[in-house]
Parts: C-alpha cells; structure tokens; sequence
C-alpha cells in the first residue's frame, strides 16, 4: 500500500542510460511497439535532465494532440459543474491549451508569475521523500508521456494530462501552493517512515481526492478526480466521510480503480485551517499520537 500511494512510473536503465519502461499486465499500450518506444524515448529524455535546466522538449504526435483535445473537451462542461470556485480561479488564471499538449516549460514559464511554482520532468519512480520535499521548493515532478490513443478517457498510471489538467490548474492559485509547500515542508520535517506514508495519505485524500460542500453540492478539489472523466462524474456516489486527519492518515487506497471513499470539507478554508495547519506543524510524535486515536 505504501508504494502503491508513490508517483511512479516502474522503469529499468539500461548499461546505456537509456531507459525502458515497465508496462503492466492489461496496460492499454503493453501490445503496441510503437507506443512502449515512444514512452522509454521519454522517459530516457527525463532521466537525462539536470536540474536548472528547462524540460526537455517532446515533439507530441498527432494522435498524442488528439488525445489532450479529447479529455480537454470532455472535461471542460464537468469542471464547471463539479469543480470547486478555488480550482476554477486557477484554471482561469492559467489560461490552458485545450488544443495541443504544451510543453513543460512553458507551463513553468506561466507559472512563474502567478505562483513561482515550476515543473521538473519524471522519468519514473521518485522516491516518496524527494517528490514531497520538492513542494518545499516549488518544484512540482510530473510526467510528461500522454496515455495510449486507444483509451483517451482512461490512464492506469499518471500523465501529462493528470499533471497539468489536474494539478496544473491547482499550481496556478496560491491557496492551493500554499497547501502544496506546506506538505513538502512537512514530508521533510517528519523522520519515519511511518510518519511520511501519514503525510502522504492526508496528501492523496485532499490533493489528489479532496472534495468540498459548496453551496449547491458537493464539488472536487483533488486533481486525481478533476483530470478523469470518469472519476468526475461518479464522485458524489462515493462514501463520503468528513474531513479527518486520523482517519484519512490510516486509511487505505487502491490506485487502480475510482476511490470508494472520500473526505469532504465543510469549505476550502477548512481545508486550509486543518489539513495546512496539520502540516505546518505535524512531527513523528504528533502522527503518531494522531494514529492512536484513529
């Protein structure tokens, strides 16, 4: 469970340096050589960057434009109807492509002024600790591969799409960056284990998964729910419990299907006062006491 909750994306290098990702079992684009090359040409692009340098450059397909085009339409309609005010300011304030996948530099340019918040390109698996603690510094790591064509409104594992429509709209407002440097902060404070897997919970079921009461229904604020056409549309059957640390800090997730349970806040400014405050000032002894009374 612990790992299942990292960003990852399973790669082996080669004695080369290049890279070769690992597609799993039922994988849209296991059977098409094509497209696994395509995604290790990628990956090898990420796992080949410095630090301080811009993203590397992907010369994006017409299929791979298509694909944004396609869960960029559908999504527009369901983000006004079930995105929270917070997420719509950014989105608004951000002023993204929905014709053609943008380049992460760019996004990182638009960024830059409204938050300070940059992305750093992902070949696969970043290690919990150093993903997290990257928030700290404004620096948000994101893939940069668009799902297989065949299946444009599903991904087993997160894109392009996920880190930009999803987290890239949230990136864009510092009511949201403010949660985000928060957890990063708090991800490098705590020492165990324990305690990061914790932080990384209250994580996904706010960031990734967070929903809110608004004043006609219940809206998504996680950008795991906001970046899937499906999960958008099914959010509010889910069993919905109220914002709890202890609760969403010890309970567990399957990322491969839509979440079954949710945690809601009375309001954005809850989510800000309770999970922020969490973790502005969380330390092993304070999860700690937190999983006591879960």
């Amino acid at each position: 469970m612990f790992e299942e909750g990292q960003y990852f994306a399973p790669i082996v290098t080669k004695g080369d340096g290049s890279v070769s990702v690992q597609l799993g079992e039922g994988h849209p684009g296991l059977e098409d050589p094509e497209y696994r090359a395509r995604r290790d040409r990628i990956a090898t692009a990420a796992a080949q960057w410095e630090p301080g340098d811009p993203a590397p450059l992907i010369d994006y397909t017409d299929d791979e434009h298509e694909v944004w085009r396609v869960v960029c339409a559908d999504l527009h309609e369901k983000h006004r109807e079930y995105a929270c005010q917070e997420y719509l300011d950014g989105k608004e304030a951000f002023g993204l492509a929905e014709d053609h996948v943008p380049q992460l530099h760019e996004l990182s340019e638009a960024l830059a002024p409204l938050t300070g918040f940059a992305y750093q390109p992902a070949a696969g698996l970043v290690p919990l600790r150093e993903f997290y603690g990257a928030l700290a510094d404004k620096k948000f790591w994101a893939t940069q591969y668009v799902r297989h064509h065949s299946v444009p409104l599903y991904t087993p594992e997160p894109d392009v799409l996920h880190e930009v429509v999803g987290h890239g709209n949230t990136l864009a407002d510092r009511r949201f960056t403010d949660l985000y440097e928060a957890a990063g902060a708090a991800a490098r404070r705590v020492e165990s284990d324990e305690a990061l897997e914790f932080v990384s919970k209250v994580f996904w079921f706010t960031l990734e998964f967070g929903v809110v009461h608004e004043s006609d229904g219940l809206k998504a604020y996680g950008a795991g729910i906001l970046s899937s056409p499906g999960e958008i549309e099914e959010f509010r059957h889910m069993a919905i419990r109220p914002l709890d640390l202890a609760d969403m800090g010890t309970t567990d997730y399957d990322i491969t299907h839509y979440q079954e349970v949710l945690f809601a806040a009375s309001s954005f400014s809850q989510v800000q006062d309770v999970v922020g405050g969490f973790w502005d000032t969380c330390t092993d002894d304070s999860i700690a006491a937190l999983k006591v009374a879960a």
